[in-house]
């Protein structure tokens, strides 16, 4: 038999980034939306772990077990005594190395595809446990919809949303390492000499989420890891240019980056961005997706 789980990925309407821990690793407020691109993964029972993976930028996916998919499958046999003999398949749609926590999205893909396939009987609190060992952004790949998280952004409150956003993503020519902006956020904020604030989520950002209003979004969305990536990616102002100057109520840097993703006000509005974007000569492809979006569910199975 097999099971299938189709994942979202998320945009950062909100990434308020504090101070380096001691651990390494920075407190956030992060205002998660997922929105409409998803990874499908398979999994099925197979004489040892193994993982392939298909679509856009699929050669660029480790095939190893470094993949967040097949550590997701070691730690859940091994809370449940078994071993992770599974062929785990990614049809990827979300950006690779783009800030859409692609992967992310399999890490948890594969984690509930094989609970199903197993028939382990996790807690949904078991699940997030594990999401979480395995990286900051897994757990709200599971859960989806909208959430702020805190913590390194695994401690996930969720949040109302009163309507549906529309967004255009503009994918770049070449990734960005998520450590590699963190630490020139670590650079750019010691060189400033600035003291960093605890980060806290804005009230009237989670308002407009919650009221379904695309301008006060707009006005209230924010990324302080935008200059690291911009930093580190200069041609990636001219992309948040043609956005704007497109007509997109927002323009920012989704979260690590490079993905740079644009609110707009309705559908019209999101493909009159999306086609001067396409023509622009600034990014690689164009995609449209609406948020929120479910988490990871299972959409497929086969005996």
């Amino acid at each position: 038999m097999s099971v299938t789980v189709r994942v979202p990925a998320k945009v950062n309407a909100q990434l308020a980034v504090g101070a380096a821990r001691a651990d390494g690793f920075h407190d956030l407020a992060n205002v998660f939306l997922a929105v409409g691109l998803y990874d499908e993964v398979t999994v099925t029972p197979a004489d040892e772990l193994r993982v392939t993976c298909e679509g856009p930028d699929a050669g660029q996916v480790p095939l190893d077990r470094t993949n967040l998919a097949a550590r997701a499958a070691i730690a859940l046999a091994e809370r449940y005594g078994r071993t992770p003999d599974v062929h785990v398949h990614i049809a990827k749609d979300i950006p690779v190395a783009g800030g859409m926590a692609g992967g992310s999205a399999d890490g948890a893909g594969a984690l509930l595809a094989c609970d199903a396939l197993w028939g382990t009987g996790a807690s949904r609190e078991e699940l997030l446990d594990i999401c979480a060992e395995l990286g900051s952004d897994v757990p709200f790949s599971l859960v989806g919809g909208a959430a702020l998280g805190t913590g390194r952004g695994e401690k996930l409150t969720a949040l109302e949303v009163g309507g549906t956003f529309h967004w255009v993503f503009a994918l770049a020519d070449r990734g960005l390492s998520t450590p590699a902006v963190f630490r020139e956020f670590d650079r750019l904020t010691e060189a400033a000499g600035v003291d960093i604030p605890e980060p806290v989520a804005s009230r009237e950002l989670l308002d407009a989420l919650a009221k379904g209003d695309p301008d006060a979004l707009a006005a209230g969305v924010s990324n302080d890891l935008q200059p690291a990536a911009l930093s580190l990616f200069p041609e990636l102002a001219d992309t948040l240019g043609a956005g704007h100057a497109a007509g997109a109520l927002a323009t920012l840097v989704s979260g690590s980056g490079p993905t740079t993703a644009f609110l707009a006000r309705d559908t019209a509005s999101a493909a009159k961005i999306a086609e001067t974007l396409r023509t622009s000569g600034t990014c690689r492809s164009v995609r449209v997706a609406s948020g929120p979006a479910p988490g990871a569910t299972v959409v497929g199975g086969r005996r």
